[in-house]
């Protein structure tokens, strides 16, 4: 996450981006040197969080209902100093009190929700019961502001004057009114303007409603301050889903996009325009998941979505919420499974148009905030949730059930879960990997068990729910489930790896990279917490920071990317490392990837929200798609590489793989070499040097193929292996006997690796071969597998087809199975 701080008031330059910070502790990590199974060890690491105390509210919507809990949650309660955490990690015994401690008030809270409401489920229907709802014969407004004195509710519906219609407080300090229809109709009506206003110390104050579900600006107006909108469209303008959401991929290739910023043109651009645009193109890059920034409404458009001022309600500058729901239902009828960028972490300290409308100067219990500095974060200059109210757990629950259930999202990423997690918010701390930076008075186990109270609600409404975790402290058991003991997300970012990359890009000569090095950063992660590698994400375009191809390329990039003249060694050199940086991150870096829109053809530039600084200017805050469509230049190339990495994982599903096996990292030659499920890798980082019969370990014995070459002329490469030649294998020492083997390896094969290239193999099945053979001269189908046609034409991803529109509006072409056309049968040239 990267926020860019400033209410819409006085909006400021950008201050500059964060950066991760790494464990000190960078001893190579047991598994990799020698070729040993790399099971991998802690984590990385970077910044952000806090602290509260529980408390039993009845609530006026409590029930007597008795729900059962769930047996693992049954079997925890009785034995939370038995987790099974303690089996999985021996060394997380020593903080038995911390997770014992933690774990039953986690069970406190979630018994008292049941007890007082219900279920947790029932609890997380908030937005059926506050902001403004429709009954059969009236609408009813609740809102939750115990220190107001009086409450009146105002809008378009009773020319702003409220004296007819005055609120009523409970003793739980929520305040509610109902409405009679009006001639069967509904007095407030959709689309009008309404605003909560309430007296305080005196004072009367007008508010946007904080379960506001729609919130617009007057565009005419610089700087104008949000409205209200009641959105509660007649059931002809409801947008209704007609795809069901995809099954959840075993390993997910996410594309993280921003909407208003996904167009050609200088503008703000639609869901409308996002779903039918770009979504094709994400298709055909064969990824499988797509991350939307930037949805919760922000009054400030240059925070980058991180300052949220209106939880429930979609960003307006991109469109109502039926077309919000038209963009994921069109992702749906692509195969695509869509996760939300929630941010739970911290509020906008905008005070006209946000939640932060709501402090008046109460007592945090009356607050969705923690008073003084506890509640306000001072780099990000926001406010700060306090976990423990029972209001705010009602609130951000629902919010994320709102998500799931009224737009189809398939999960979350949650952002700046460090910031979460700490009292000192990650500020000025390097995490070094001791477990007692992780489990002490500094952790905010308020705020943990919100977040296992989430993650276990998430996934008991969601089973098949993704849910992500901007992470950069490496907190253990984070990605364990609550049953066990852990926080229960399902991922973490790998936010480590991106910095390397940088650090190498701007302060190392290419003889100074180490393979060593580089290895171990994207093999440092903990053992069966799952991570989403990424070699960038928008935090490495924003302004004042380069993509990996303007650090690689920089001003070149504006002379030298026609492919009608030959490429300079800069661009040469720009474009294979480009590829070869997020080929490897993705097939070694964890278990699932993530690429930032525009980075998988090597976007030129930074990101630059308009703002003041720049004159309030767009230039740099769109996508240029034209240079990836223009045949004569070279983007094509890494976009190509894009399409298929993706498409290899696709067929060989290496992500999901356990079997990760390093057996070669010499920084002499520059060259690593490694398994990853059923395939053997090999990247040869030096400049110059061709290694020819290069010896490569692995663990099958057998022949060889190349399945995907970064050198191949499809990928702007110079051609220079061969595709039609076999490798076979040879036996390395004693049958049995690890230490006789090369490597580590019982068998090897020779390779042609020339430089700055990198190469995947593939084990041939000689028996679907020779079955392939036979079909093929009785004219039967084929049945061997595909794999990458490193020969074949890139597919074209430019706008939708006919066929995708038909998809989304229920056509007879599924648009969903045209996944990656980027693959061959490896004996001729029929493509699926």
């Amino acid at each position: 996450m990267l926020c860019l701080v400033s209410p819409s008031s006085s909006p400021t330059p950008l201050p500059p981006p964060r950066r991760s910070r790494s464990p000190a502790d960078r001893a190579a990590p047991p598994g990799i040197a020698g070729g040993s199974n790399v099971r991998l060890s802690v984590l990385s690491v970077q910044c952000e969080a806090r602290r509260s105390g529980p408390r039993k509210v009845k609530s006026k919507f409590a029930t007597a209902a008795i729900v059962q809990e769930d047996k693992t949650m049954a079997t925890a309660k009785g034995n939370v100093d038995h987790l099974p955490i303690y089996d999985l990690d021996p060394k997380l015994v020593k903080f038995k009190d911390h997770f014992s401690y933690r774990m039953k008030k986690f069970l406190d809270q979630k018994g008292s929700i049941e007890e007082n409401e219900g279920s947790l489920e029932e609890f997380s229907k908030g937005y059926l019961k506050f902001g403004i709802n429709t009954s059969e014969d009236g609408t009813v407004y609740r809102e939750w502001a115990p220190a107001a004195q009086e409450a009146e509710l105002i809008g378009d519906f009773n020319e702003w004057n409220g004296a007819n219609h005055k609120m009523e407080k409970d003793k739980f300090g929520v305040w509610s009114i109902k409405i009679d229809h009006v001639k069967g109709k509904p007095a407030i009506p959709h689309n009008s303007k309404v605003k909560f206003r309430f007296l305080h110390g005196g004072v009367w104050v007008d508010r946007i409603p904080a379960w506001i579900r729609y919130a617009t600006a007057d565009a005419s107006k610089f700087g104008a301050p949000y409205d209200g909108v009641h959105w509660d469209p007649p059931a002809s303008e409801r947008y209704t889903f007609k795809h069901p959401r995809p099954s959840k991929p075993a390993a997910p290739r996410i594309y993280e996009a921003h909407v208003g910023m996904s167009g050609e043109k200088p503008a703000v651009s639609t869901y409308r325009e996002f779903a039918d645009n770009v979504l094709p193109r994400i298709r055909a890059n064969n990824y499988n998941t797509v991350q939307l920034m930037a949805v919760m409404e922000h009054s400030y458009y240059a925070s980058f979505g991180y300052h949220v001022t209106n939880f429930f309600a979609v960003s307006s500058r991109s469109g109502t919420p039926e077309d919000l729901k038209y963009l994921v239902d069109k992702a749906h009828s692509l195969g695509l499974r869509v996760l939300m960028d929630v941010v739970h972490s911290h509020a906008s300290n905008n005070v006209t148009d946000g939640l932060n409308g709501y402090d008046v100067g109460q007592s945090t219990q009356e607050s969705y905030f923690h008073m003084g500095d506890r509640g306000y974060h001072k780099l990000w200059d926001s406010r700060l949730f306090n976990y423990a109210n029972w209001e705010v757990l009602r609130f951000l629950l629902s919010n994320l059930r709102y998500w799931l259930d009224e737009f189809m999202f398939d999960g979350f990423r949650f952002d700046g879960v460090t910031s979460m997690l700490y009292h000192h918010h990650g500020i000025n701390v390097g995490f070094t990997g001791n477990y007692q930076e992780y489990f002490s008075l500094d952790t905010d186990v308020d705020a943990v068990v919100y977040m296992m109270l989430a993650n276990h609600l998430m996934h008991k409404l969601l089973p098949e729910a993704t849910v992500v975790a901007e992470d950069v402290s490496g907190m253990p058991v984070l990605c364990r489930s609550v049953d066990e003991g852990g926080v229960g997300f399902d991922y973490r970012l790998a936010m480590a790896i991106p910095d390397r990359w940088i650090d190498y890009l701007k302060n190392k000569d290419d003889s100074e990279w180490s393979m060593g090095e580089i290895a171990h950063t994207l093999t440092n992660r903990r053992y069966t917490e799952k991570c989403i590698a990424y070699a960038e994400s928008h935090d490495q375009s924003i302004v004042g920071d380069k993509t990996i191809a303007f650090l690689l390329m920089d001003k070149e990039m504006y002379t030298g990317m026609s492919d009608l003249q030959p490429a300079s060694p800069t661009i040469d050199r720009g474009i294979a490392l480009q590829k070869m940086i997020h080929f490897i991150t993705m097939a070694l870096g964890g278990d699932g990837y993530l690429n930032f829109m525009g980075n998988e053809f090597g976007h030129p530039e930074w990101i630059d929200f308009p703002r003041e600084g720049n004159n309030w200017s767009y230039d740099k805050c769109r996508r240029q798609w034209s240079l990836v469509d223009t045949d004569h230049l070279r983007y094509k190339y890494m976009n190509a590489f894009d399409q298929a990495m993706n498409a290899l994982d696709e067929r060989f599903s290496f992500l999901l793989s356990s079997k990760q096996i390093v057996s070669d990292m010499n920084d002499e030659k520059k060259v690593i070499v490694f398994e990853r499920g059923d395939l053997v890798f090999v990247f040869n980082f030096h400049p110059k040097k061709t290694y020819d019969g290069y010896k490569v370990g692995c663990d099958l014995p057998g022949k060889y193929r190349v399945a995907l070459d970064s050198d191949a002329f499809v990928f702007g490469g110079h051609g220079r292996v061969g595709h039609d030649v076999d490798h076979f294998t040879s036996p390395e020492g004693i049958p049995g006997v690890p230490e006789t083997n090369f490597n580590n390896r019982p068998n090897s094969f020779k390779v042609l690796s020339p430089p700055r290239t990198c190469v995947a193999y593939y084990r041939v099945d000689e028996e679907a071969e020779r079955l392939q053979a036979k079909a093929e001269t009785t004219g039967s189908r084929k049945t061997s597998p595909d794999i990458i046609d490193v020969d074949a034409t890139p597919v074209k991803t430019s706008t939708a087809t006919k066929e995708d529109k038909e998809a989304t509006s229920g056509g007879k072409e599924d648009a969903s199975k045209k996944g990656w056309k980027f693959a061959r049968q490896s004996s001729n040239k029929n493509t699926k």
